[in-house]
């Protein structure tokens, strides 16, 4: 199959372990699929993971291939942060595609539903996230919109790790932003099968219309 582009697959594991899912289920789309690895926030506090990707997202760039980013949970807001302000310059991304992704720290609902003192966002942050914390501020995805770049936004309604209602306010602000967006709320919770029937026709369509048709055999 030709090669219509590179994506970058950003691992999830709430930003302290990896999991599983590497993002192979989309190769058969055309798709290059290089993995990014990034510290972990045991090992180094936000932005050092979005200087990792970035990092990772330059040694990925292949001649004149678009790039773009990908990701489940954590790796998904990565993905999103990337894309969104860019690898060196807003815009420089084709597009992302973001699974199930955690893009607002200070979510009421999905904090209620973690353990007491289990907060990846803590983690991340080394401090809980606070309104007005330059921190929380800059981790928020929603921080960073206007480049126009196009996101395909994936996620299941019964999840409770993240809660499917920031997806969905994600999506109405980057719509409102002038991002080109796919929302597919979808049956299931976290960390669904990328290889799905309906994950994997979304997923086409989005590529479809954001990348170059791919030459006739």
């Amino acid at each position: 199959m030709t090669e219509r582009g590179v994506l970058l697959w950003i691992h999830g594991g709430g930003w302290r372990a990896r999991a599983h899912e590497d993002g192979a289920a989309l190769a058969s789309l055309g798709l290059r699929v290089v993995p990014a690895g990034y510290r972990f926030s045991h090992q180094a506090r936000w932005p050092a993971q979005l200087d990792d990707v970035r990092a990772a997202a330059r040694a990925a760039r292949a001649g004149d291939l678009p790039l773009l980013v990908g990701g489940d949970s954590a790796g998904g807001m990565l993905a999103l942060q990337v894309a969104l302000r860019g690898v060196d310059r807003p815009g420089d991304v084709a597009g992302a595609l973001a699974y199930w992704a955690p893009v607002d720290p200070l979510d009421p609902e999905q904090r209620r539903h973690r353990p007491p003192g289990d907060d990846p966002w803590t983690d991340l942050l080394g401090h809980p996230p606070a309104a007005g914390d330059p921190a929380t501020t800059d981790a928020t995805v929603a921080t960073h919109l206007g480049s126009g770049v196009p996101v395909l936004l994936v996620h299941g309604r019964d999840d409770v790790p993240v809660p499917a209602a920031q997806a969905v306010g994600l999506a109405a602000r980057l719509l409102a932003a002038g991002h080109p967006t796919h929302l597919w709320l979808t049956h299931g919770g976290h960390a669904l099968d990328l290889a799905r029937p309906d994950l994997r026709a979304v997923a086409a369509a989005f590529l479809d219309s954001v990348l170059p048709e791919a030459p006739a055999d």
